[in-house]
């Protein structure tokens, strides 16, 4: 089945060439000319990948995000930034997020193309290896984790976690007494083709560890080295 993307961009010179180049390449594709819209479609059905533009009217591309990402059958969907707005906090923002990629614009659409792949073929490549590695339903202490809907329960109530808050809680849990440094945690949870500052995993922890309460004393801080999950 082809893939379903979704590009969002408040010009629609750039979603028509967007379209064409991704349609050429065998992708079905979706176009919103604003946030709101966007939101919409994605509450509408299933989606492989979303590309999104930051600065539109009525609601900017960092608000879609965390709403994508509250929707639980959208709480791990890759989603791509592709802005003009170059800052680095903006960028530490956006993957702070959930999202998979952070491109600025201008891009050719070649390369666009080459990063869409590459990020669909991780996803994809994420999922095969937690289905054999980690367990859809994990329970440590006071914690239940399932995997197969991206929920945790702490001490029985459920706690939301954006997508790479949940994957690195996950993860960590899922290798209970390993020490893991943040380049290692960066290169599992981000992938080693974006770039993102070791202080985003620092950032992730924290709040990890806040939503957490008490169980977060089970996150150790490993000084010089990184992060383990008490064993």
């Amino acid at each position: 089945m082809p893939k379903t993307i979704l590009i969002v961009d408040d010009e629609q010179d750039i979603l028509d060439l967007l379209r064409y180049n991704l349609e050429k390449e065998g992708y079905t594709v979706k176009t919103a000319p604003n946030g709101a819209l966007a939101v919409e479609i994605a509450q509408t059905g299933a989606l492989d990948l979303v590309l999104l533009d930051v600065m539109m009217p009525e609601m900017d591309g960092f608000e879609v995000c965390r709403r994508l990402r509250a929707m639980p059958h959208h709480a791990s969907t890759p989603i791509m930034f592709l802005t003009a707005r170059t800052g680095e906090l903006d960028q530490i923002l956006g993957l702070e997020l959930g999202a998979d990629d952070y491109i600025q614009k201008p891009i050719s659409p070649r390369v666009l193309v080459a990063r869409v792949k590459s990020v669909l073929r991780r996803s994809a490549e994420m999922v095969r290896t937690e289905t054999i590695v980690m367990p859809e339903l994990l329970n440590v202490g006071n914690l239940e984790i399932n995997r197969q809907n991206y929920t945790v329960k702490v001490q029985g109530r459920e706690t939301f976690f954006p997508k790479k808050e949940f994957e690195l809680l996950a993860f960590l849990a899922s290798n209970r007494g390993k020490v893991f440094s943040r380049e290692a945690l960066l290169n599992r949870i981000w992938g080693e083709n974006v770039y993102v500052v070791d202080r985003t995993v620092d950032v992730h922890i924290s709040k990890i560890r806040e939503k957490l309460g008490n169980e977060g004393e089970l996150i150790e801080t490993v000084k010089g080295v990184g992060y383990r999950f008490r064993d």
